[in-house]
């Protein structure tokens, strides 16, 4: 039978026409049906009301019963451009969500590497992967990623380039704007040695993966539109375990490039892997904007909820960029403060850095965790997104299930796009 569902649109702004979409996704979830839209006439509507629809049907789960079916969507409209952006970002953010979903005893490092190079050989990316011996000089990846030796950590590293450049003699592949992503990709966080505590926040961290899953998705979209730049992905993925291997608080290591760290806290482990990535990105891939991805700290959410995104730049210009493309896209994002006068938190008697700002009491965890990672990126012009908020829903509702929501994959392409 045909059913006809009358949706209001309130102001018709495009949190509107999410809303819209998200309710429509919800009422076909889990069944075969084709569901077609007739609200959205300009481009960005298009685009932001398809997504949502995607998003409100998503379902995610490993019941042995027989799996859910899967609607079909069509919008009424001759935006075709947006119909496209909309379909590349939704079929992205619908992977991501996967990867976020999936449980820690199958999702080790080297199960994510697996996954990178599916998708690498699907786009046409190019793709390296290291382990063992050839991550000896990322001192924060083998610290926390050893506490679980087998399989052990991963570096992963994806690369997209135009294929009209990449088939081309001619055109200069240096002229193309360079974007660097570094995304956290602890697979499981048992906090190491320094266990969570209570119990309960450990329960949710096979999402602690989450910027390197929204990393990953950015760029399999970015391949389907091919804009006229070039994008690699840094997929720094360990498993922050409790094990005779894991490190110790009074450790002292060294992250990429040199710099000697005071291990304070284990549970303090995204910063260590991060910084390394940034350190490789700066020192090897020339970037011209290095972005950092990562659900780093519990403090961006007590800050900022579960709506925005702590965003830290001292680039007033791309603060500004990525503000009005989150507000756009739905993916918010806040701009923080880099207090300088914290950066003294950061100082170790023992090493060139502590990493957990233990040296004194700001109560400023996500700022400091922010200061450490500016240590790593040299002159590039840098965001560094703290997603720990934003990256899981505590609720099934509207676009988001209950669980993982591929937050930052929006921003990013919305982003990467407008660059191009």
């Amino acid at each position: 039978m045909d059913r006809l569902y009358l949706v209001g649109v309130g102001e018709g702004l495009l949190k509107d026409y999410r809303a819209a979409g998200a309710a429509l996704g919800r009422k076909v979830r889990g069944k075969a049906l084709n569901l077609i839209s007739l609200i959205p006439t300009k481009k960005n509507e298009v685009k932001a009301h398809a997504i949502s629809i995607v998003l409100g049907a998503y379902t995610w789960n490993l019941k042995s019963a027989t799996p859910a079916e899967i609607p079909t969507f069509s919008i009424a409209t001759n935006e075709f451009d947006a119909l496209a952006e909309a379909n590349a970002i939704a079929a992205a953010l619908v992977t991501t969500r996967d990867l976020i979903h999936t449980p820690s005893n199958i999702k080790t490092p080297l199960w994510m590497a697996q996954q990178a190079k599916n998708i690498a050989v699907e786009k046409g990316l190019t793709i390296k992967v290291l382990e063992g011996k050839a991550i000896s000089e990322f001192g924060g990846l083998v610290a926390v990623g050893m506490s679980s030796p087998t399989p052990g950590p991963r570096f992963i590293e994806l690369s997209y380039l135009p294929k009209k450049i990449a088939n081309s003699k001619s055109l200069n592949v240096s002229a193309l704007p360079h974007v660097v992503i570094v995304g956290k990709g602890i697979t499981y966080d048992t906090g190491g040695v320094s266990l969570k505590r209570p119990y309960d926040l450990m329960a949710p961290m096979k999402s602690d993966m989450a910027g390197s899953a929204a990393a990953l998705g950015a760029i399999s979209a970015i391949a389907d539109l091919q804009p006229n730049i070039r994008v690699t992905v840094l997929m720094m993925c360990a498993e922050n375990a409790l094990s005779g291997t894991s490190q110790r608080p009074s450790d002292v290591i060294t992250q990429y490039g040199g710099t000697t760290v005071e291990i304070i806290n284990t549970d303090a482990e995204g910063r260590l892997v991060l910084a390394d990535g940034l350190a490789y990105a700066d020192k090897n891939l020339d970037p011209d904007y290095l972005i950092d991805i990562a659900t780093l700290t519990g403090a961006a959410t007590l800050g900022l909820g579960r709506q925005y995104a702590a965003m830290y730049t001292r680039d007033e210009k791309l603060a500004r960029q990525l503000t009005t493309v989150g507000e756009a896209s739905g993916e918010r994002v806040w701009h923080m403060p880099l207090v300088d006068e914290y950066g003294d938190s950061l100082e170790s008697d023992v090493a060139d850095l502590n990493h957990n700002a233990s040296n004194r009491h700001y109560s400023a965890g996500s700022v400091t965790a922010a200061l450490y990672l500016e240590h790593f990126v040299g002159t590039r012009k840098w965001v560094h997104l703290d997603i720990a908020g934003t990256a899981r829903s505590e609720a099934d509702s509207g676009e988001n299930p209950k669980g993982g929501t591929g937050f930052g994959v929006r921003l990013l392409v919305d982003w990467i796009l407008s660059l191009s």
